[in-house]
């Protein structure tokens, strides 16, 4: 079924990063998410999103990043900044809230689980290409979180393994506008073949969509 550049069974929706720590008011991380989020409407954004989503049968894959089980990265080498501040914040640990799924956000039945990815690319390291092979995917579109970090990080690598790749830039947040804006006008269009917000895409999704679905 086309979806203008779009086609249902050959479409994955990459939700990034799907924990509380990431995306619940309280997270250790969304504190710092948070203005953005709030000012480009992230929640309502991926809540219709998803909707329109499953509701064409694409698939959903859940891209997370490790979840923290005490000082994981004490012994290794050349650890960026980044990495070294989630460590010592314990994001998304073990046994915790903030490394529980996001009730909204995190898999449902049908969904499929990535292993979890250590540094900011879901594909380093991980199953992500085999899956999405596996199931015939040739286009991701991506969501969740950070704008400027793991999102741009996997899109990036999904270009390079030659997927045609759509970021969604109100269903993300980053830390300050200026992350967001470099995301999305400078970095961005150098991998992403399409950039648009939820109105748009859902817009040409609904293209598909039975003429009384809710958007």
């Amino acid at each position: 079924m086309a979806i203008e550049t779009y086609t249902c069974d050959q479409t994955a929706l990459l939700i990034m990063d799907p924990y509380n720590d990431f995306m619940s008011e309280g997270g250790k991380l969304y504190s710092a998410l948070q203005e953005i989020a709030e000012l480009v409407g992230f929640q309502e954004n991926m809540r219709r999103l998803l909707q329109a989503v499953r509701s064409l049968g694409i698939k959903v894959f859940i891209v997370p990043h490790h979840r923290s089980g005490g000082s994981d990265l004490a012994e290794w080498r050349f650890v960026n900044a980044s990495q070294r501040k989630a460590d010592e914040m314990q994001l998304a640990a073990h046994g915790t809230w903030g490394g529980d799924w996001h009730p909204e956000f995190g898999p449902r039945p049908g969904d499929i689980v990535v292993q979890e990815h250590w540094g900011q690319s879901g594909f380093a390291n991980t199953d992500l290409d085999v899956l999405l092979k596996q199931h015939g995917i040739s286009r991701v579109i991506l969501v969740g979180m950070a704008a400027h970090t793991c999102v741009e990080s996997t899109g990036r690598f999904a270009m390079e393994l030659a997927y045609h790749v759509t970021l969604v830039k109100d269903a993300t947040s980053a830390y300050n506008p200026e992350s967001m804006r470099v995301a999305h006008e400078i970095t961005g269009p150098t991998f992403a073949h399409r950039i648009l917000d939820t109105e748009a895409l859902i817009e040409e999704l609904s293209l598909a969509l039975p003429p009384d679905f809710p958007i």
